[in-house]
């Protein structure tokens, strides 16, 4: 018993020593670690800032090298970075949407053509219109003056676009279109250049309210598209006097100027435009298929005047314009010729999934002229989801005491002379549903009914329907392909292979290469 208890009194004695010798050795262990990790910590922070020195000093390389490179040197690299680019990168988790006063758009573009709700005429009040720049302008800003460039807000860009379809319809001894009324792609069975275009363009600063700014932009176009975009007048001899399937034109020069304190601000533009309505546009990168609907062939193109756009608040924005009429220059003699106004509203829901844009685009008196047609035109498009929309067109137009050949005042018609004398009417509705099937691609389906009621815009009093299916793919950030197959039907009369066959079967497909 006396030997236990001695046991006893001797641990419980040295139990504090033991304990705290265990202490002192785990924190002996816990400084070294920290130590250690003290030490990785500065290695690795040191490494970093290394590594960073480094890629620093190889970008300040690149840059001192690239400034003594030729341009086109420079372009060539340019070229093949972007060329293995994604053309759509997703948002990364909690990343902070790009800044404007709007709310955010409700489209990823690309793959989609536009990232905003459909209005024409106009840049996106609310937006800060700022844009990559593509190859051409990274090699210029790679250059000398390079900063002075970006300080400028001038950007130089553009694209190449070439097409081919294969047709139930073919070419005639008297006339190579046989598949019109098919637009763009009039010729069957071959390849085209349909559009080598050149942007010189500033884009206003419309998200900031505190100064007025200013943009413009000059188009050039080279290729068989011209044929769709001239204006009488306005290089049209080409296609009128020569009948020449590639030519030139300019379908928008134009100043905008943009006055923030007009209710939300206020776009005004002066000069050449594209015709405000309309889903489609003569523009590749801007369509949703490679050839165009019936409905947007035949309607007007181009006018040349002075037009507002202003945003009342987020849900509403009036356009109101004066020009000289529609697709005829401001010194060109026609009928046509004449103080034309245009009023056009836009309303987008609170909700962001619905958008009404509509409008009387032509008001004169209506008389018969090179294409002098009054336009009554509205669009609503619905946002199922993100991956699912939808977008529905209907236009009536008309014209005054059209007359079924030739005159001296009017020796050409845009469209073509209608069948019977007198009030010439015509009406359309298109419906385009697109898919999202990737992040870098979609698929579309167009379904359309065009009536031409007299023949004077395709030249045959029938009835028409269009039904297209297509895939619009983007490999990298610099190629689109849109691959697409269509039927259209006459039904009252042989409209396509030249006058001889009522339907027609073609499949159509286009490549953009932007610069």
């Amino acid at each position: 018993m006396n030997n236990y208890k001695s046991r006893w009194i001797m641990a419980t004695l040295l139990a504090p020593i033991v304990v705290g010798a265990s202490s002192m050795r785990a924190q002996e262990a816990a400084n070294t670690t920290l130590q250690a990790k003290t030490k990785a910590a500065k290695e690795k922070a040191k490494a970093e800032s290394k590594a960073k020195a480094k890629e620093e000093q190889t970008k300040a390389d690149v840059v001192a090298r690239k400034m003594k490179e030729p341009f086109w040197k420079r372009l060539d690299e340019a070229m093949l970075e972007q060329l293995g680019t994604p053309a759509y990168t997703p948002p990364a988790p909690g990343a902070t949407p790009p800044p404007r006063r709007i709310p955010p758009a409700p489209f990823d573009s690309p793959p989609f053509p536009a990232s905003d709700w459909q209005i024409g005429g106009s840049t996106i009040i609310g937006d800060p219109g700022e844009l990559s720049p593509y190859p051409l302008m990274q090699a210029i800003y790679d250059g000398p003056g390079g900063q002075a460039w970006k300080d400028s807000k001038i950007q130089i860009y553009g694209w190449v676009n070439f097409s081919g379809n294969i047709s139930t319809s073919h070419p005639s001894k008297t006339s190579e279109n046989g598949n019109f009324p098919l637009v763009y792609d009039i010729r069957p069975n071959r390849m085209e250049l349909n559009q080598t275009v050149l942007y010189i363009e500033r884009v206003p600063d419309e998200n900031q309210t505190d100064h007025i700014d200013w943009g413009f932009r000059i188009s050039g176009l080279y290729g068989l598209d011209y044929r769709f975009t001239f204006s009488r007048g306005w290089f049209s001899g080409q296609l009128l006097k020569h009948n020449s399937y590639y030519g030139f034109d300019m379908p928008m020069v134009y100043f905008d100027l943009y006055v923030p304190n007009v209710f939300e601000g206020m776009n005004i533009r002066i000069g050449r435009i594209i015709s405000e309505p309309d889903i489609e546009a003569q523009l590749a990168p801007n369509n949703l298929m490679a050839s165009h609907s019936i409905l947007y062939g035949f309607d007007p193109y181009c006018q040349e005047g002075i037009f507002t756009t202003t945003k009342i608040n987020n849900e509403w924005t009036i356009q109101l314009g004066i020009s000289d009429g529609t697709d005829v220059a401001i010194w060109q003699d026609d009928p046509g010729r004449q103080p034309t106004g245009t009023v056009m509203v836009q309303w987008t829901a609170p909700n962001q999934m619905d958008s009404i844009y509509a409008g009387d685009n032509v008001i004169n008196d209506g008389k018969w002229g090179y294409n002098n047609m009054q336009q009554f035109v509205g669009t609503w498009t619905h946002k199922f989801n993100d991956k699912i929309y939808s977008a529905t067109e209907a236009w009536y137009m008309f014209e005054y005491d059209a007359i079924d050949h030739p005159t001296k005042e009017v020796p050409f018609q845009s469209g073509s002379f209608p069948v019977h004398n007198g009030y010439a009417p015509e009406w359309a509705v298109v419906n385009y549903t697109m898919f999202r099937i990737a992040g870098d691609a979609f698929f579309t389906v167009r379904n359309e009914y065009f009536n031409d009621k007299v023949g004077a815009r395709t030249g045959f009093q029938t009835q028409y329907t269009e039904h297209a299916i297509g895939i619009t793919y983007w490999p990298d950030k610099l190629i689109t392909i849109r691959p697409e197959l269509r039927f259209d039907h006459a039904y009252d009369t042989n409209a396509y292979n030249n006058g001889t066959r009522r339907s027609q079967f073609a499949f159509v497909t286009d490549v953009i290469y932007h610069f």
